[in-house]
């Protein structure tokens, strides 16, 4: 599992989670790496948390956990490397009523990057936000540490408690966290197989994120890699043929919902017109509708869909009519940012009745997250009332064939997943390069210095230039086979693990180590930044 024998070590720790109890399941810990199968079976609910863990220790690994129980933590550190850790929800794992509570505005990404590294064990973070997931990317300095803190972030933000948290999320580490994200990238792990717009929306975490403190090398190199993916995986196969948006599913369901005789006359209002409303005004028309209302803030983004459309009436109507115009509605598409529900019980029972045409009934349609229709809505048995958790309805068919087109877009995510991993392990040695290089460096001007000092002040400049290239070519070409055993890239036999050796060997050798690791002296630095 992505769990490694550390955890017996960690368990400790993570007690304080209030998760461990067997009443209350521990987090959801997938491996994707090791079987998709069972990432799917638990993030829709069909394998609890209690049951029988496979990462359950053996003899050699209780051992090892036992060594590592006897040692400091500043020994744990040292032997601890930092760990990419995602931490979520999503429309697999938990209902829109719990994914909405933690949703986080795009315009609020920078302030949560910034509260999450300012943790004492966090050091990098992204936020991905869409109507189908919330999920926290970091690079943990200690992944039972992190993983505690950002839960209680969330908790914290949300107003959610922990234990009820535990019941509906999943977190993944490394492999996992990089798996994971390139299936979300490519449209594997959507509602919708191959939907396009969480491809847009991985985008726009590395856009949001360009510039801001604590978007760093690692997360920022996992989002743009993802994105690669994901146009990969879209242009090599056929994923997205025929798939439709969370957008073309809403305007189905209402189609499957709606009698058939309604089809060409029931009366569409549409309010929003972002990316979201935009595509569901598309898919109407594509659907044979003719007129339809859209409801929106401002009249320049419906002016620019009926400039698109010209075929359609498009009647833009402001939210100040928005109770009018569904009182003269049959079907009411809600795509709004509206943090606030837009439609509450006391706002809909007064409203006159839907056409008999479609029964008598309104049709609210909700791809909103947060919704724009309160739950109370449904009450009322003049409306029926469906969110984005409905779409499942709407995607359950020609399973065969997109598992299949998944199949193909699994093996371009397997190669791309190593070299993402390859170039990260590579990270692990940049310290010792840089060390051993200063080292020589230092080597290399004290022995010029010697040098010109012997042969005397009046040395022609072309003279000492000379001697200054032959010493720094020298260095060059001795640390040329070093230099060589440091990198790992994956594109020759040389593993991670004979990386890492040389890496070793060479700081001892030269003496490079310093007496606390890296990670301890970044997590004290952060402690004491904290502390001011």
């Amino acid at each position: 599992m992505a769990l490694s024998t550390s955890f017996s070590a960690a368990k400790l720790d993570s007690l304080l989670l209030n998760c461990s109890s067997s009443s209350t399941p521990f987090l959801h810990t997938v491996s994707i790496a090791q079987n998709t199968r069972t990432k799917t079976l638990f993030q829709r609910g069909l394998i609890r948390c209690d049951a029988q863990p496979s990462y359950a220790p053996n003899n050699a690994s209780t051992l090892s956990a036992l060594q590592q129980l006897k040692t400091s933590a500043a020994d744990r550190y040292t032997k601890e490397r930092s760990s990419i850790v995602v931490i979520g929800l999503s429309v697999h794992t938990a209902p829109v009523e719990m994914r909405e509570k933690l949703a986080i505005p795009e315009a609020e990404w920078p302030r949560a990057i910034a509260e999450l590294c300012s943790l004492n064990h966090i050091e990098e973070a992204a936020v991905l936000s869409t109507c189908n997931r919330m999920e926290i990317y970091v690079l943990a300095l200690s992944q039972h540490r992190g993983v505690k803190e950002v839960m209680e972030w969330m908790s914290k933000t949300s107003s959610v408690p922990i234990s009820e948290l535990c019941q509906h999320q999943f977190v993944l580490y490394n492999n996992d966290v990089t798996q994971h994200l390139f299936e979300v990238s490519a449209g594997l792990d959507s509602l919708v197989l191959g939907e396009g717009q969480i491809l847009a929306q991985v985008k726009q975490v590395v856009k949001v994120g360009q510039g801001v403190n604590g978007f760093g090398r690692n997360i920022s190199g996992l989002f743009k890699h993802a994105i690669t993916v994901g146009k990969r995986v879209r242009t090599e196969t056929n994923i997205a043929s025929g798939a439709v948006s969370v957008s073309s599913a809403a305007v189905e369901l209402a189609y499957m919902k709606l009698p058939e005789a309604s089809h060409d006359n029931a009366r569409m209002l549409v309010i929003g017109a972002g990316k979201m409303g935009k595509l569901v005004i598309k898919h109407l028309v594509a659907k044979g509708c003719k007129k339809m209302v859209v409801v929106n803030r401002t009249e320049e983004r419906v002016a620019a869909i009926r400039e698109e459309l010209k075929d359609v009436e498009i009647i833009y109507k402001p939210l100040s009519e928005m109770l009018t115009c569904a009182s003269e509605a049959d079907v009411v598409f809600t795509s709004t940012a509206s943090e606030n529900p837009l439609f509450l019980k006391d706002h809909v029972k007064d409203l006159s009745p839907a056409s008999q045409d479609v029964g008598g009934r309104r049709f609210f349609i909700d791809i909103s997250v947060p919704r724009n229709v309160g739950s109370c809505v449904s009450d009322l048995e003049s409306v029926r009332v469906y969110n984005v958790d409905d779409l499942k309805e709407v995607v359950a068919a020609n399973k065969e064939d997109r598992l299949r087109k998944a199949m193909e877009a699994q093996a371009i995510i397997a190669e791309e997943s190593k070299q993402f991993e390859a170039w990260r392990d590579s990270l692990e040695t940049v310290p010792t390069i840089k060390k051993l290089r200063a080292y020589a460096e230092r080597i290399r001007l004290a022995e010029l210095e010697k040098c010109l000092g012997k042969m005397g002040d009046d040395l022609p400049k072309k003279t000492r230039r000379a001697v200054d290239d032959l010493s720094r070519g020298i260095v060059n070409k001795l640390l040329h086979g070093p230099m060589q055993h440091l990198r790992c890239d994956g594109n020759d036999s040389r593993t991670l693990s004979e990386t890492l050796e040389n890496m070793h060997a060479l700081n001892r050798m030269f003496n490079l180590e310093t007496e606390i690791s890296v990670l301890e002296q970044k997590i004290r630095a952060k402690v004491e930044q904290n502390q001011k």
